[in-house]
């Protein structure tokens, strides 16, 4: 398999349920109390940087990133830290969380001014500064994603506006509401990373947003607006550079391998709104909808925020959800703890009905291939899901598992209604743990080797 995708990997077609489109945001009132967990981003967790009993104020460090995959964590308020906790994740995994209770002030750290940004290095540290990660849900560190080892050959740079699963219209208002944040922010990539040409790609269903960035844009032939067809998962990042420039990222590279960056549309509007103020990342917006939620809102909400208190402020459960999930109907996850709070990369909470999530009771696969077929990386997920169960990890390596991007599209479209994506999602992780032990067992091999030639 050499390639990442094949172009006839086609995707799915799903509701696109954005009731909360037309609804502009509003902003939530402090919570009570904030839980900052300390694994807010891909990359090891950050050291709490405040003890007990301390008293943090509005951008105040809370949270220090530790090696250079990392992304430091703010206070969004002012207050008093009330304890350091330990915090159940839904992977199973435990990390620390600081608790700060509010005094109200909101009083701002006096270190928050605007950095001074000359070139590429300054721009980089500011951008670290801002403890930024990809807002798109991967949690990705921006300051890391901006770093490539052939930043020389990267020419093209996609602003990822898809937003392509159901319900979430985070970025939609992003690009409604601040435009030029957007806007600011793609020109600082621009010029500080010196990237030829910009692509800011929209999927057709949000009319009004592609009208504004088209206006925004006029005149400037470095950058083009892309419409995208809607289908899912149009936004996932390696289905994204086929669609908007035709090249195909190998299923071992990254695409920066050939010549292209890809930034959520929020993650570049908030550089943008930072080289301004240099007010850290602290709050998000949210989509709080579902059938079962009783005033579905675009809301802005302090990073560490409990689930409960949003939905509370949203006027509660109008009935029992029978699914709660942090992000999207298609990757998000599923939730039982609403004490539970938000983190940097979450763009949703989701209180599902029963109807909406139409379950059913797995039945025999009948083998019609619609897993394959609609699969974007055109993966077999009906024999991954086998080889995984039998614990077969010859044939999951065989198959490709690594590649599997967790879109979820080979559920959706299953007429036996079997859980596939699950399957193949923990036969990815199996697989590149597997890769890692090899690694490690090799580098343990050359490391006596090495040691002996030394002392000779």
């Amino acid at each position: 398999m050499g390639k990442f995708l094949r172009s006839w990997g086609r995707g799915c077609s799903v509701p696109h349920r954005k009731g909360t489109s037309g609804l502009a945001t509003v902003t939530m009132p402090l919570p009570p109390k904030l839980k900052l967990l300390m694994q807010q981003h891909i990359g090891a967790p950050c050291v709490p940087a405040v003890a007990k009993g301390d008293t943090v104020l509005v951008g105040s460090v809370v949270g220090k990133a530790q090696g250079f995959v990392g992304a430091d964590i703010h206070s969004g308020v002012s207050g008093t830290v009330t304890a350091i906790e330990p915090v159940q994740m839904p992977s199973g995994a435990v990390c620390d969380a600081v608790v700060i209770e509010p005094d109200g002030q909101q009083t701002i750290d006096p270190s928050i001014a605007p950095p001074a940004v000359r070139d590429r290095e300054t721009f980089l540290a500011a951008v670290r500064a801002c403890g930024l990660v990809g807002l798109g849900g991967a949690g990705f560190p921006t300051s890391v994603k901006l770093s490539p080892k052939n930043l020389d050959k990267i020419d093209s740079l996609i602003i990822n506006a898809a937003e392509c699963e159901p319900y979430i219209t985070v970025d939609e208002r992003e690009m409604l509401e601040n435009g030029d944040n957007v806007i600011s922010g793609v020109m600082a990539v621009k010029k500080y990373l010196n990237i030829p040409h910009v692509y800011i790609a929209i999927e057709r269903n949000k009319p009004e947003a592609t009208d504004l960035m088209f206006s925004l844009t006029k005149g400037d032939s470095d950058l083009s607006v892309v419409p995208l067809p809607t289908n899912y998962p149009q936004g996932a990042e390696k289905v994204l550079i086929q669609t908007v420039t035709g090249r195909e990222v190998p299923s071992d590279g990254l695409p920066a391998d050939i010549g292209v960056l890809v930034l959520n549309v929020t993650t570049v509007s908030t550089i943008g709104q930072y080289l301004a103020s240099g007010m850290p990342l602290m709050s998000r917006r949210l989509t709080i909808a579902g059938g079962a939620v009783a005033e579905p809102k675009n809301v802005e909400v302090m990073i560490g925020t409990p689930i409960e208190e949003i939905i509370e402020f949203c006027g509660g459960f109008k009935s029992d959800p029978a699914k709660l999930l942090m992000g999207g109907p298609m990757m998000g996850v599923a939730m039982t703890d609403v004490g539970y709070p938000t983190l940097k990369q979450n763009n949703a909470i989701l209180a599902l009905t029963l109807n909406e999530i139409d379950l059913h009771e797995p039945d025999p696969c009948i083998r019609c291939g619609r897993c394959i077929m609609h699969c974007p990386v055109q993966l077999s997920p009906t024999e991954i899901e086998e080889a995984y169960t039998n614990k077969d990890m010859a044939m999951m390596q065989k198959l490709h598992s690594e590649v599997c991007m967790g879109c979820g599209v080979c559920s959706f479209v299953c007429p036996a209604k079997r859980l596939l994506s699950p399957a193949t999602t923990l036969a990815r992780l199996a697989v590149l743990a597997e890769a890692r032990k090899a690694a490690a067992a090799k580098a343990a091999e050359k490391a006596p080797a090495a040691t002996a030639k030394e002392a000779k």
